[in-house]
């Protein structure tokens, strides 16, 4: 059964000016969309096409792992963020991260960090480990952490092509406006909330 291109949770333009219109029709019509095909084009007539996406990254390699990899993360980025998001989260997201972390102001330091130290393309993630406990990670190029054992919670793009039209080479301003105007703290705490 071929993959489809999931639906945006949110108008293409609904997360100006932080993320313009035209760089959201780019990535998700193009990028995301062209992952999609290619996923569908490399597993014609192969009966791990009847897999999840989760099962594939789990287990496939290669080419096909790239795809699906790409077709997920980017289906976990559009829920990651949301209209007017960003600002403190939940007390129940807050109190774990402070546990985790020791404070709502190092999380965020720490997420910045990493998603700044990011070389090349890739993702930073929120993630719980196979112990339970948060961690902050990033991965290069489609690699999952669902590939580790790790259970994303949030994630942020940092492929050029998620920021530049906008931020150019400014990377951290991306993934500044990303904390403190996009992050979706209720996908979070919906994630969270399956410990």
């Amino acid at each position: 059964m071929p993959y489809s291109l999931k639906a945006l949770p949110y108008a293409e333009d609904a997360l100006a000016p932080h993320i313009s219109k035209s760089t959201l029709y780019y990535h998700y019509h193009k990028h995301h969309q062209g992952y999609v095909d290619k996923l569908n084009a490399a597993l014609e007539g192969d009966q791990s096409g009847d897999n999840s996406l989760e099962e594939l990254i789990k287990h496939a390699d290669g080419t096909v792992y790239n795809l699906a990899a790409q077709v997920w993360n980017h289906d976990f980025y559009w829920q990651s963020m949301k209209p007017q998001g960003g600002g403190p989260p939940p007390q129940s997201v807050a109190d774990r991260l402070v546990s985790e972390f020791g404070s709502l102001d190092k999380f965020r330091e720490l997420f910045l960090d990493v998603a700044k130290a990011e070389f090349g393309s890739g993702w930073a993630w929120l993630s719980v480990q196979q112990d339970g406990r948060l961690v902050v990670e990033s991965t290069t190029d489609a690699v999952n952490p669902l590939s580790a054992g790790n259970r994303p919670v949030v994630t942020l793009d940092v492929w050029e092509h998620a920021y530049y039209l906008d931020y150019q080479n400014a990377r951290p301003s991306y993934i500044e406006a990303f904390l403190d105007h996009l992050i979706n703290w209720d996908f979070v705490a919906r994630n969270l909330g399956a410990d």
